[in-house]
Formats: structure tokens, sequence, C-alpha cells
């Protein structure tokens, strides 16, 4: 079986997903395309999606401007396999707690940005995530945290006291970075795991 996996490629770490994406497929003896999403009509022909990192007002007025927002709610309205990770969870959220975010409202959670600080003080984590064996080595970088989960949201994994891993449908939120490991369990767990079942 050869995966189709989109990634919303407006901003953010797109490489370094792709390959993630890759290594899972591996891991499960199948096959995965990588196609880069920048307009609308690619999101129809996707098994699997990614919203990664980046700027969240800027990611939301593009997807937006470009139609591509719709697409993304008609794919999680049809169950399939969605990973939001940094400003893309807060892109996937009900409520950015900023007016200039248009959110999907794909993913029931408040989230407040930049929670755990700026750029310098960025940290890597040893995180213990809800369905993997190990913890998981999560890099946080201007990371938001959920502040709020509504009915229907399992919390994956919290750090500090804050929860920064989400599952609700086919969709996992991350505050965190999990293409900038060598560790594809992240993309695994949200894609090949979610495909299996």
């Amino acid at each position: 079986m050869t995966l189709v996996a989109g990634v919303i490629a407006v901003q953010g770490d797109v490489a370094e997903h792709a390959e993630a994406i890759r290594r899972a497929a591996v891991a499960h003896g199948e096959e995965a395309t990588v196609r880069e999403i920048r307009t609308a009509g690619v999101v129809p022909e996707c098994d699997v999606l990614l919203l990664p990192g980046g700027e969240s007002t800027a990611i939301s007025r593009l997807l937006a401007r470009e139609g591509v927002d719709d697409e993304i709610r008609d794919h999680v309205a049809a169950d399939k396999p969605t990973l939001a990770t940094c400003a893309g969870l807060i892109v996937a959220s009900t409520d950015a707690r900023d007016e200039r975010v248009e959110t999907l409202d794909v993913l029931d959670v408040s989230v407040e940005r930049n929670a755990f600080g700026r750029q310098r003080d960025s940290f890597e984590a040893p995180l213990d995530v809800r369905g993997l064996d190990e913890p998981f080595p999560a890099v946080f970088i201007r990371a938001p945290a959920i502040d709020e989960v509504g009915e229907g949201v399992e919390v994956l994994a919290t750090w500090d006291g804050r929860v920064v891993a989400v599952k609700q449908g086919s969709v996992v939120g991350t505050a965190f970075h999990p293409e900038l490991t060598g560790d594809s369990r992240i993309h695994d767990l949200a894609f090949f795991e979610s495909v299996a079942v």
C-alpha cells in the first residue's frame, strides 16, 4: 500500500516532516508519497495530513486565502488521520486566544501561544506519551500549551503541569516539534496506528 501524505507547506519544517512520515511508513512495511500543499486541490487526494509549525497567524491567513482551510475541515470530517504540531496545533484548535488566528475548529481545545517562553527558552524534554513504550525526546520551540480540552479529547502527554499532546478522533495535536528528532514514533502514532485501526 502506498499512502499519500500531504504536508501543508506554507511554513515550517516541511522536509523534516516528510522524512519522518517516510520512516514511519517503512517501519510498517509501507511506502508513503509526500505531497507539499500550498494551494487548493491537493488535500482531497491525501490519505493523511500534516499541519506543521511556523507562525500561526500567517499560516491561518494563507490557508483561508487559498481555500485550503475548508479542504482540511473536510479531510477531518471524513475521519482521515491528521497531525498538527506547534503552530499547526494552534491553527487546528477551536480557540487560539488570538483573534488574528483564523482557526480550523477541528480540535476542541483552547491554546495559549508561547506558553513556555520565547525562542531563547527552547528546550528538549523526555516526554511520556500515551501509546508509546519509551519517553519521546520532545523539542519545544516557542511552544504553545493547551489550556482547556473539550469532551472527546484525550490527553496524550503533559509537561510541567501543562497539556502538550492530545487526540480527538483522527486528529493528533502536539505543542512540540516531533520532526526535529530522528524519532518518528509520533508520526507513527498519528498516521499509521490510526490507519491500521
